[in-house]
């Protein structure tokens, strides 16, 4: 396989030659196990590990590489190898950690397309499908929504969600289809283009692993059922893993998700809920939070039905998120600031001891 198989193109050929040594293999990340990696060159795959001036270095988990990154590295053994450096990214998906305040997780890297997926039949929900849609715009990847198990709902209802979808998300791509029948399968193949890499976003139990082994033509992920005592997903995907399909799309499938936290998504929510964004800028304050304050044109607007009630709340309720996140991360800056005066000031007073 050629790295341009993989999506290797005249820009990170350009940043190779600028900033790589050309003693550097180069490869990209198509799995991630806790800090180990797969990764695909020209070669073949290999199993790889950073190095210790990388691990030594990185600032937080964003100096780790992710699935979908480029990496330079040094081959070892003829299955090992060592990362050294990290392409510069064109577009990183990311989230709040689960359960670690301030803290990101990266989804994927140098995502072209983000397709969100969602079962019709039990999993459709437009406040999360503008949670994905935030995270997205932000990163400045293009969303796509697939509606997957159609053929669990009947025509009626499909056609209304996907004018719910139209009348509150605008200008946006939208895929109805059965991974039991395939229908609507040959539009997601055709958008599909060669070198271009796609990123899958949903819930446990949607379709995603069945999507990419339809896509295929063979099986590649192992698929589950739904649980008949909660109706849930099962988490069948443990791990994010880039496949190359035969037409030249590269896939990116990903575990299942139960929350997708708001990070710093600023320029996502703007994008995302622009319209509210557009009468802001007539409020009487400019510092109006939408909430309550006298002259506000957001609230005259939900009021008057310019903008969609439910959007309205579901974007107070992200404000709050990604304004928590921030001052979660400014008060932690703000302690390792201090810790490390400490600590300079630490050996201050050992070196003045010695003598």
């Amino acid at each position: 396989m050629k790295l341009q198989d993989l999506g290797y193109n005249e820009k990170l050929e350009k940043f190779r030659n600028e900033n790589i040594s050309a003693d550097f293999e180069i490869g990209r990340v198509i799995a991630e196990h806790k800090e180990r990696y797969i990764v695909r060159t020209s070669e073949g795959e290999f199993e790889a590990e950073i190095t210790g001036n990388m691990r030594f270095t990185a600032k937080s988990r964003i100096d780790f590489p992710a699935v979908g990154d480029w990496v330079a590295l040094t081959m070892y053994e003829s299955d090992f190898a060592l990362i050294h450096q990290i392409f510069s990214r064109f577009s990183i998906i990311k989230r709040q950690a689960v359960g670690q305040y301030g803290e990101i997780q990266i989804i994927a890297t140098n995502i072209d397309y983000a397709f969100l997926i969602q079962a019709i039949d039990r999993d459709f929900n437009i406040n999360r499908l503008e949670r994905y849609l935030s995270i997205c715009n932000a990163a400045k990847v293009k969303p796509v929504i697939i509606l997957s198990k159609t053929d669990l709902t009947e025509e009626l209802r499909i056609n209304e969600i996907i004018s719910d979808i139209n009348a509150r998300i605008k200008n946006i791509t939208v895929f109805a289809i059965s991974n039991e029948t395939l229908k609507g399968y040959d539009d997601v193949k055709a958008f599909i283009r060669k070198g271009k890499t796609y990123c899958m976003l949903g819930s446990s139990g949607v379709g995603k692993s069945t999507l990419i082994n339809n896509l295929s033509g063979k099986t590649i992920m192992r698929t589950d059922s739904i649980s008949q005592s909660t109706n849930k997903g099962r988490h069948v995907t443990t791990h994010r893993a880039l496949f190359v399909l035969e037409s030249g799309g590269i896939l990116i499938d990903n575990p299942g998700m139960r929350e997708v936290g708001i990070a710093d998504a600023a320029g996502g929510l703007e994008i995302t809920f622009d319209k509210i964004f557009q009468f802001s800028q007539f409020c009487r304050f400019k510092d109006c939070t939408h909430t309550g304050e006298i002259g506000c044109f957001v609230i005259e607007a939900v009021e008057k039905g310019e903008i969609d009630s439910s959007s309205y709340r579901n974007y107070l309720k992200m404000e709050k998120e990604k304004t928590h996140f921030e001052s979660t991360v400014a008060e932690r800056r703000i302690k390792d600031k201090e810790f490390g005066k400490f600590l300079k000031n630490y050996k201050k007073d050992i070196n003045k001891n010695k003598y």
